[in-house]
């Protein structure tokens, strides 16, 4: 039986989510579950969850913990990853600063200004990881959560040799976001999806073989509940004729439609935008309250005399691990290097694709070119990252500048001088975990 590492597991939530999943796999359930992190509490948090979840399937696995990442690593079959490099305190002024700056994030965590410093962070840490595991596991897959997560693989795909795949939830969501907007089973649903993280478009959207466009678009121009639940990706749905994934939250971020002003913001980032306000700094607010929480909700699920539901949930992570132990082959949109998978993209970048998981190992599929309205705003993010892995990678201050003076959100509402100064102010406080980068 494998040994999967976990590595961030004081990640309470997805730690204990994937390891129940992975565990109702027959060919998985006797594995060595080896979790990591750098917080001693947090871990031994972690480690009761797995153990209770071991307990009550019965499953005949182990679980181990251990603060030493070398340790963890030893011998892995396979490294999930959900790590936050730098606390609140830190990655707050990703958000704080450009709003002083009239920069309006809710979100922050991916792209634009926010997520490319977010990645200057990150970058190190992600890529001396897959860097032990060169030395430790070689052969191990790394299956990343971690955002900004296109930034994150492209430069570990570039730097190591070390197989890496970045895992998101918003293919599968909105995938059956628009069946339920249609009244379509799930199940009678096809389609084919690329782009990039965040940024990818259903090329084909499909409900019995048949092209479910024309249900969704009258579901979104006739029922008003539809269309409010998503105004960002309605209104950009409305004028490209495919649609994006993740949420409007995060996309009223990556263009330069919704948030260049408070009007804007009111109209269409407020009230729809998904899974959360469009307030600014909502996700910032929403991790400094469970700072104050985290432990309590942990004891209650923890203490609960109810049956744990130990069903199967969707998580790509385990159905890819059974798939490459040799199970029932899964298909999956991973973010891997464009290798010819999507024309009108950058080559080498990291693309988000359909992948085959099978005994042979992970295989991306050839899509061809985005539509050409689709492909220019994907393509000029894409760019944006390339040039943000580069700065990450060999300390170019500059380079930084170039990217977000390049950003949309960035651009629709700042000139370079004032985009210079914003920058300058975001190095300041980064300085401390940005030890590469040269004045």
């Amino acid at each position: 039986m494998p040994k999967i590492t976990f590595i961030g597991a004081g990640s309470f939530g997805f730690t204990r989510t994937l390891v129940r999943d992975l565990l109702t796999f027959p060919l998985l359930e006797g594995s060595t579950i080896c979790l990591m992190d750098i917080d001693a509490e947090r871990l031994e948090w972690s480690r009761r969850a797995v153990q209770r979840i071991i307990d009550e399937g019965k499953y005949p696995a182990t679980v181990v913990t251990t603060l030493d990442r070398v340790e963890a690593l030893k011998g892995a079959s396979y490294v999930i990853v959900t790590i936050l490099a730098g606390a609140t305190d830190v990655w707050r002024h990703d958000i704080e600063i450009p709003k002083r700056y009239g920069v309006d994030m809710n979100v922050g965590d991916t792209r634009s200004v926010a997520g490319i410093f977010r990645a200057l962070r990150t970058i190190p840490v992600m890529v001396d990881i897959a860097r032990d595991m060169e030395h430790y596991c070689p052969g191990a897959l790394m299956l990343n959560y971690t955002n900004p997560m296109a930034m994150l693989c492209r430069a570990i795909a570039r730097e190591t040799s070390i197989t890496v795949t970045g895992l998101c939830h918003s293919v599968q969501g909105t995938a059956e976001m628009l069946a339920r907007w249609i009244g379509a089973p799930m199940e009678e649903i096809t389609y084919t999806c690329a782009g990039i993280n965040h940024m990818a478009w259903y090329l084909k959207y499909e409900w019995k073989g048949k092209d479910a466009y024309p249900l969704i678009r009258k579901a979104i121009i006739e029922r008003p509940e539809v269309y409010n639940e998503e105004q960002v990706r309605n209104e950009m749905f409305l004028a490209f004729d495919h649609y994006v994934t993740e949420s409007s939250g995060h996309n009223s971020e990556y263009n330069w439609w919704f948030r260049k002003r408070p009007d804007l913001i009111e109209q269409y980032c407020t009230h729809g935008t998904g899974w959360n306000p469009g307030e600014h700094a909502y996700i910032l607010k929403h991790y400094q309250e469970r700072e104050h929480t985290w432990k309590d909700e942990i004891r209650k699920w923890l203490d609960d005399p109810a049956p744990l539901n130990l069903q199967r949930g969707h998580e790509y992570a385990a159905y890819i691990m059974n798939a490459l132990e040799g199970g029932e082959p899964f298909t999956f949109n991973g973010n891997m290097p464009n290798k010819h998978l999507i024309d009108n993209l950058p080559q080498d970048a990291c693309v988000e694709i359909p992948v085959w998981a099978s005994r042979k190992g992970l295989e991306s599929v050839a899509v061809g070119a985005l539509p050409p309205q689709c492909a220019i705003l994907t393509s000029l993010s894409a760019q944006i990252e390339e040039m943000a892995v580069e700065a990450a990678l060999t300390g170019n201050r500059r380079l930084v500048y170039q990217a977000v003076a390049n950003d949309p959100l960035s651009a629709a509402v700042l000139s370079l001088a004032e985009i210079q100064k914003m920058v300058d102010d975001l190095f300041a406080v980064n300085e401390p975990y940005l030890a590469n980068f040269q004045r």
